[in-house]
């Protein structure tokens, strides 16, 4: 009943069997949440990814198509533009005009002025000889009859050439008009063109996007120099097919040295050019996290949020529950406990009982040789025997109060209302315990003030309560201390029982919980029972408790009980 009683307790390997469990449940408590949060947020994550892939892509596919087609139409332009100014100069001179070094120097300084870009000028006749010249090189009187892009240019009227070293040792390629005369031969008007015009085709779009972008020709020899594959006429090692290079086309590859571009590549009209660009791209992988990091953060949050949520709440759910099993397992073995005392109390009732007869046979016993020495004047003896007498009286008295007592408070009764003096109750139940006060020489002081109305409420109860209130003083002093009860008339309708000890006291993180079920501050030693029926008992009586403590001074219980005065 009191928090000092003895009781079973779970075995330590009971409660150490069940720690795997409870580590399995803990575990399946963080993994099942934290795995059906997770997989929303990979899922959403995943699609975000493959959203963010086909966007980057398709911007990839934007940026080279928009530069091959802005390269492609400036680069044509510029080509076209140089053919027909030489057209231009082939029909509006005569064969005469040209026919003059320096009428034909006349007319090259005029093209430098205009693009900048035209190094030299020629007249070759219909038989192939380069009659005419202005330029820097000594190339007058060569005879090109043999080439084939005379033949072509004779066919065809006009010629593109592509990109080569010839007879100036630098890299140019040519532009050469045909008119034909009246007599049915022909002449040919010749220019080199700097390279540097297709450099500036290309260099002049700008871009963030780390780019390569050149001209090859239809054989794939390099027209301009490249990022990738090296300088003007290196081979481009890349083939494409004839049908479509006549169109810009667009595709994903993987290059020798494990670059992974864009490719796009477009054709010039009338020429022999070939415009490609390839746009290097980052791991599609890596994009996504750097272009969408407030997605990957927010990923990464959640998953710690959610992991320690889940962690915290299971920790939780977990000691709840173990401490509700242990709770548990404490209780069937108080109730298990209980039984046995319950028992007990009903062996000490009847051995109370059994006892009370021969007690009943010795007082009448005595009393009847008190009787037989007090009306016989010459009995021997007789003021001895009669102290003897006395004596026998005396002790079959205080042990009939005994077991008196023995039988009220084992007695199960329902709640009896009836006058009680608070003094002469918690007498009796000081009696109880006079001999452990006695052998711990602890001493008790009980004050009363005058005057302490009597009140009206249950005496087997009220003993109950402080039985259990004293009892947890014993258990608090070392032996040689001292307990002070003081009972006083708190007013008109409250009497106070202050129970104070010099014991160890509580501490003060503990006095919140000490009136709660199955908490107790003795260990195993202590049921954690005895001060919450304390509690309930009282309240159920009409009354209060209260608790003050300070560590190492001591310890005070004050109940407070309603009176009802007598009518």
């Amino acid at each position: 009943m009191n928090d000092q009683t003895q009781h079973a307790v779970p075995p330590q390997s009971e409660q150490q069997s069940s720690l795997p469990r409870y580590r399995r449940l803990r575990r399946n408590l963080i993994i099942v949440p934290f795995l059906a949060a997770l997989v929303p947020l990979l899922i959403m994550a995943i699609i975000n990814y493959y959203q963010d892939y086909n966007a980057y892509k398709s911007e990839n596919y934007f940026t080279v198509s928009h530069l091959l087609s802005n390269s492609k139409r400036s680069l044509q332009f510029a080509v076209e533009q140089r053919r027909a100014v030489l057209s231009l100069i082939a029909r509006g001179q005569s064969l005469d005009d040209l026919s003059d070094d320096a009428r034909l120097m006349a007319i090259l300084r005029d093209l430098k002025e205009s693009f900048g870009d035209f190094v030299d000028l020629g007249l070759i006749e219909y038989e192939g000889n380069q009659s005419y010249y202005a330029g820097p090189y000594d190339l007058k009187g060569i005879n090109y009859k043999d080439q084939s892009w005379f033949h072509e240019v004779s066919l065809r009227g006009t010629y593109v050439s592509d990109v080569f070293m010839g007879y100036r040792k630098f890299p140019h390629f040519v532009i050469a008009f045909a008119r034909e005369l009246e007599n049915g031969k022909f002449y040919v008007l010749r220019a080199t063109i700097d390279t540097r015009l297709l450099n500036r085709q290309i260099y002049a779009l700008e871009s963030s996007e780390p780019v390569d972008i050149f001209i090859t020709n239809k054989t794939g020899v390099l027209q301009t120099a490249s990022t990738f594959y090296g300088d003007v006429l290196d081979t481009f090692n890349l083939k494409f097919p004839s049908h479509i290079l006549d169109r810009e086309i667009i595709d994903e590859r993987t290059l020798s040295d494990g670059l992974n571009v864009t490719m796009g590549v477009a054709s010039i009209d009338d020429s022999p050019f070939v415009l490609v660009a390839m746009l290097q791209h980052r791991s599609a992988f890596l994009h996504w996290i750097s272009k969408r990091s407030d997605v990957v953060w927010f990923l990464l949050a959640s998953m710690i949020g959610i992991l320690v949520t889940v962690s915290l709440r299971s920790k939780y759910i977990v000691s709840r529950l173990q401490e509700s099993d242990t709770r548990r397992a404490k209780t069937l073995h108080n109730i298990e406990y209980t039984n046995k005392m319950a028992t007990l109390g009903r062996l000490s009732a009847g051995v109370a009982h059994e006892i009370n007869n021969p007690l009943a046979i010795i007082n009448e016993k005595a009393g009847l040789i008190k009787d037989i020495a007090s009306h016989q004047p010459d009995f021997p003896k007789k003021e001895r025997v009669m102290d003897l007498v006395d004596s026998v009286t005396s002790s079959v008295e205080r042990c009939s109060r005994v077991t008196h007592r023995l039988l009220g408070f084992g007695r199960r009764m329902e709640f009896r209302k009836e006058h009680i003096d608070m003094e002469t109750l918690i007498n009796d139940v000081l009696d109880f315990q006079r001999s452990e006060a006695s052998h711990r020489n602890i001493k008790i002081d009980l004050n009363t003030e005058s005057d302490i109305s009597t009140i009206q409420s249950d005496r087997g109860q009220l003993q109950q309560v402080f039985l259990n209130l004293i009892n947890n003083a014993y258990a608090a002093l070392d032996d040689n201390g001292k307990i002070d009860i003081n009972i006083r008339q708190l007013n008109a309708d409250e009497v106070e029982v202050a129970i104070s000890d010099n014991g160890v006291g509580i501490d003060k993180k503990d006095l919140d919980h000490i009136f709660e079920p199955f908490f107790s501050t003795k260990g195993e030693s202590g049921t954690g029972l005895g001060l919450s029926i304390t509690k309930d008992i009282i309240e159920k009586l009409g009354g209060i408790i209260v608790v003050s403590s300070r560590v190492g001074k001591g310890t005070c219980f004050t109940v407070n009980l309603p009176v009802e005065r007598l009518g």
